[in-house]
């Protein structure tokens, strides 16, 4: 996977809104003091203090797009950040993964119980759209974002992609199957980040329509492709969660069907696709392509 290094600029652009995100999601959760007491603890656990929040950061460098408001942004951001928290902590019980490592610390089931692992999904998923309903924006637009989260959330999306992943361990998918699992599992929330982003700025024509989705079906890919390649190559320690995973499931992944290298020039091909479909937008789309080679260039 050839090297592309990111910007002193980008990094700091990041980590400000990844301390933003921190704060707004302090702010958007119901406070730890509220009954049920250890509820709400663990909903804090599960999505503060932790992970690179790439959909945040996805909302934000397409909001930049169209000048959204700022305060607009986080709020979609922190909404799309809990319904991405609350599926893993589904996605790590034991009726699904069952893996008792995450974000580098104990999974909520591990570090509460199984019942209260569950309730904190359906707590968190339930939070993100009182969050997005609250904006500010014109009432139309307000509806299309709630609507765009709620599909890309569901059974056509990201719960989809999951329960196709759940049904497919063992068995032999090929290329295109892979990717429409993917595009369902993990495409479709980074999709709904970067569409959530941009309607917070305005309502988009058809040709901003296709060159963001084109975007966002190549990062969505890539992401998939490179934490593939990841859970086949790096260590427990760095990924922050248990390596190896897939492969001790008999899950299919890119790497099995392609082999690392051939994955990993995939990878690089989808971060070139993602820059491609951004040229209309100029200079205001630099941390939407700098997000593209963080995606494809992370180590965790």
């Amino acid at each position: 996977m050839t090297a592309v290094m990111t910007s002193v600029a980008f990094d700091a652009w990041m980590k400000d809104v990844q301390s933003q995100m921190e704060s707004a999601l302090l702010q958007h959760l119901p406070p730890v003091t509220v009954k049920s007491v250890r509820l709400h603890e663990a909903m804090h656990y599960a999505v503060l203090d932790g992970g690179k929040r790439v959909r945040p950061l996805l909302v934000h460098a397409a909001g930049a797009l169209f000048d959204a408001d700022a305060a607009e942004l986080a709020r979609a951001g922190a909404a799309i950040e809990m319904i991405h928290a609350y599926s893993l902590v589904h996605d790590d019980m034991p009726c699904m993964d069952d893996d008792a490592l995450r974000r580098g610390k104990p999974t909520v089931h591990v570090k509460y119980d199984e019942a209260t692992a569950l309730l904190v999904g359906d707590a968190l998923q339930s939070q993100a759209f009182d969050v997005l309903a609250n904006g500010n924006g014109a009432p139309a637009q307000q509806l299309a974002m709630v609507r765009l989260l709620a599909q890309a959330s569901g059974s056509l999306g990201m719960c989809g992609g999951q329960a196709i992943d759940l049904s497919s361990v063992g068995l032999s998918l090929t290329l295109p199957e892979l990717e429409q699992m993917h595009q369902l599992k993990t495409g479709a929330l980074l999709r709904a980040a970067v569409f959530l982003g941009a309607m917070a700025g305005k309502v988009l024509n058809q040709e901003e329509l296709a060159a963001l989705h084109k975007y966002a079906v190549a990062i969505g890919l890539a992401f998939q492709v490179v934490d593939d390649i990841l859970d086949a190559t790096a260590d427990s320690a760095t990924l922050g969660k248990t390596a190896g995973k897939d492969a001790a499931d008999n899950k299919p992944t890119y790497v099995s069907i392609l082999g690392l290298e051939q994955s990993k020039t995939l990878a690089e091909q989808l971060r070139s696709d993602a820059h491609n479909a951004l040229e209309q937008f100029g200079d205001k789309a630099r941390r939407l392509r700098e997000i593209a080679d963080l995606i494809v260039q992370r180590k965790a």
